[in-house]
C-alpha cells in the first residue's frame, strides 16, 4: 500500500520529481495521492488565517490525511512491479515531508501544559494533534507518551489515542503491548500482536473507556481480507 505521491505541484510547496525512469502507466496510476495534496492546499490558500491553533491543528492534518486516503483508493497491481520502489520512494518522500513540516509546527505550538488538551482545544483538534505525531517517529512518542497518560485518566484526551501510542512504542521498543491496539493476520484471523497480561486487557481498556478487546477484533473485519 501507499504508492502515489509525485509531480505534486501544491501552493507554496516543493516539487517532488518523479524519478526520470518511472513509466507513463506509473505516473497515471499515482497521480491522485498527488493531486489530493494539491487540492488541499489550494483550497487552504485562500482561507483567512487560522484563528486559532486548533483551527491551525485541524487544517495540519486535513493536509496529511489527504495522501493516506487517496492512496487507499489506489489498485497497486496498476503500478508495473518494476516501477514500485522509484514510486514508493516518490510518494513517501512528499508523505514525510508534510509529516514533518507538521511535526515541527506542532513542537512550536506546544502549550505549557504539555499538550493539546480536550476542555482547552476541542475533541478534533486534540484529535488532530495526535495524529500528528502518531506519524512521527519512536522518540516523539517517548517524548508524549508519559503526558498523554494522567490526561486520559482524567479525559482530557481520548483514552483510546494514548493506548495507540503507548503500545507503538512499547513494540518498538521490544516490549510487549499493554492495551491490545495493535493487531496481526495469524492463521486468517486478525490477533493481537504480544500482550502484556492478556487476562487484564479489558480492564485496561475499560478505564480509558476503549471496547472490550473481543469488540475490537470483531471490528477489524472491515479491515482488508487477512491472509
Amino acid at each position: 500500500m501507499l504508492l502515489t505521491i509525485l509531480l505534486a505541484q501544491s501552493v507554496g510547496a516543493q516539487i517532488v520529481a518523479a524519478p526520470a525512469d518511472i513509466s507513463p502507466e506509473a505516473r497515471i496510476a499515482i497521480a491522485p495521492v498527488a493531486a489530493a495534496i494539491a487540492k488541499v492546499r489550494q483550497a487552504q490558500a485562500v482561507l483567512p488565517p487560522p484563528k486559532d491553533d486548533a483551527e491551525k491543528l485541524l487544517r495540519m492534518v486535513e493536509l496529511e490525511q489527504a495522501p493516506r486516503m487517496a492512496f487507499n483508493q489506489i489498485d497497486p497491481s496498476k503500478i508495473p512491479a518494476a516501477d514500485r520502489n522509484n514510486a514508493l520512494t516518490a510518494i513517501w518522500q512528499q508523505i514525510n515531508s508534510i509529516d514533518e513540516a507538521n511535526q515541527q509546527a506542532l513542537l512550536a505550538m506546544l502549550p505549557p501544559e504539555g499538550w493539546f488538551m480536550i476542555d482547552k482545544y476541542g475533541k478534533e483538534a486534540s484529535r488532530a494533534a495526535f495524529l500528528i505525531v502518531q506519524h512521527a517517529n519512536p522518540e516523539l512518542w517517548r517524548r508524549f507518551a508519559p503526558v498523554l497518560e494522567p490526561l486520559a485518566a482524567k479525559g482530557e484526551v481520548a483514552g483510546g489515542d494514548f493506548a495507540l501510542m503507548y503500545d507503538r512504542l512499547a513494540l518498538s521498543e521490544g516490549r510487549k503491548q499493554r492495551y491490545g491496539s495493535q493487531i496481526k493476520c495469524e492463521g486468517g484471523k486478525w490477533v493481537p500482536l504480544p500482550l502484556e497480561d492478556p487476562e487484564g486487557v479489558d480492564r485496561r481498556r475499560a478505564t480509558l473507556g476503549m471496547a472490550p478487546q473481543s469488540e475490537y477484533l470483531a471490528g477489524s473485519a472491515n479491515r482488508p481480507p487477512c491472509g
